[in-house]
């Protein structure tokens, strides 16, 4: 009983350090660019930066191949994981999805990324990723308030380089690309969940998530440009730079 307290405490206190590192990480790099735009404007600013490296990485090929089939992308420009045997893993990512009937592109929607991991682990990992919604089912879970990936819905580590041509069934499909002491980032066993406030800031109302990820109520033009990448890309075209 004593360990198993111990072990929940160490779980504690490594999610505490992420937090802590994260947010730390998340005020130097804003720097003065925050000054000029909303916190929720830069993660989508750093959101749509990130989209637009994976999508010119030769290895992500099976990204670029299979992200016209997605039915949405769950991008989060900084997620760090650190611990010491216990650890956690934390981030802030957008979540756009596309319209059945139409086709297009809508969103986004904020959403906060956590986990606890237990295990031999030493050292600060910081990672982007990209994470396609595969299926309806991945899609619904993300419209309610929160899921565990790889619980409520399978994920899947997304193949690079020559591994790119392999076939891949699950809910999620998620891409990484990490510098630190781990090799990579699996994000099974994460909660996602929905960042109501964030999302209030950002479209200057209360809104539930599912309504702005259908395009039913919130807009913010801010994001237009973003969306528009997005259409190019489901649609075979390339990206612009920005």
């Amino acid at each position: 009983m004593r360990s198993n307290t111990l072990a929940v405490n160490w779980v504690r206190r490594g999610i505490a350090l992420v937090v802590v590192a994260a947010a730390a990480a998340a005020s130097g790099v804003a720097g003065a660019a925050a000054d000029a735009q909303s916190e929720q404007q830069e993660l989508v600013t750093k959101a749509e930066r990130t989209f637009s490296n994976f999508m010119r990485d030769p290895d992500m090929t099976w990204l670029q191949r299979h992200i016209g089939e997605a039915k949405g992308v769950l991008i989060a420009p900084q997620v760090l994981r650190a611990g010491w045997i216990f650890g956690g893993a934390g981030g802030r990512g957008v979540l756009f999805v596309r319209n059945a009937s139409t086709g297009q592109w809508t969103g986004p929607g904020f959403y906060d990324i956590a986990a606890a991991t237990v295990g031999f682990q030493a050292g600060v990992e910081v990672s982007e990723t990209v994470t396609l919604v595969m299926t309806d089912k991945a899609a619904s879970s993300l419209a309610g308030s929160s899921v565990k990936l790889g619980g409520d819905a399978s994920i899947a580590a997304g193949p690079v380089g020559a591994g790119a041509n392999r076939d891949i069934t699950a809910d999620f499909v998620a891409f990484s690309r990490s510098k630190g002491v781990y090799g990579g980032l699996n994000l099974e066993g994460s909660v996602v969940k929905a960042s109501d406030n964030w999302n209030q800031a950002y479209y200057g109302k209360a809104v539930p998530s599912a309504d702005i990820l259908h395009g039913a109520v919130a807009h913010n033009r801010q994001a237009d440009h973003f969306l528009a990448e997005l259409n190019r890309a489901s649609s075979g075209q390339k990206t612009s730079s920005r």
